[in-house]
């Protein structure tokens, strides 16, 4: 009957893993699992308690830092950034007035629609803009300070 606790238990921790998607109740979800074979095989209850610690211990402990390596984003891992984190940064050129509500520009030869970080920026067609962040797909962007005048580097008119 032992065995049979632990495994809800551990399905239930699993399951719950699945609605909070951190990695760290399965740890605890295997650490039932072990304890329900710990009870399979007639151990005492505080056998299986401390098999259920022991376990969940050791699994949090080997698989905390390759999860947190992973979870680094490629400029703090010094990969190749992609996609959406790729684009924060970038210098755009203005298309269509952006403000505080929308406007158009071009990153690397697409159009993004855009929105002016701060509420109290408006850019004018032709000016350049630096990508600050990207939610969804609206790009918010500041007045570019750093790129020195001239064209841009894979921007066209």
């Amino acid at each position: 009957m032992d065995a049979v606790l632990w495994i809800v238990l551990g399905v239930v921790l699993a399951v719950a893993e699945i609605f909070t998607a951190t990695l760290f109740l399965i740890m605890f979800a295997v650490g039932a699992f072990a304890a329900a074979g710990a009870a399979a095989l007639g151990a005492p209850v505080a056998v299986q308690a401390v098999v259920f610690a022991v376990v969940s211990a050791l699994t949090t402990l080997a698989a905390r830092p390759t999860i947190r390596r992973h979870r680094r984003t490629a400029l703090e891992s010094g990969e190749q950034p992609f996609g959406v984190e790729a684009i924060e940064g970038s210098t755009a050129l203005v298309l269509e007035q952006v403000d505080v509500d929308h406007g158009m520009i071009k990153i690397d030869g697409e159009l993004w629609s855009a929105r002016s970080y701060d509420a109290t920026q408006v850019f004018a067609p032709g000016e350049r803009v630096q990508v600050i962040k990207v939610q969804g797909a609206t790009a918010l962007v500041w007045r570019d300070e750093i790129t020195p005048s001239g064209e841009l580097p894979g921007v066209e008119r």
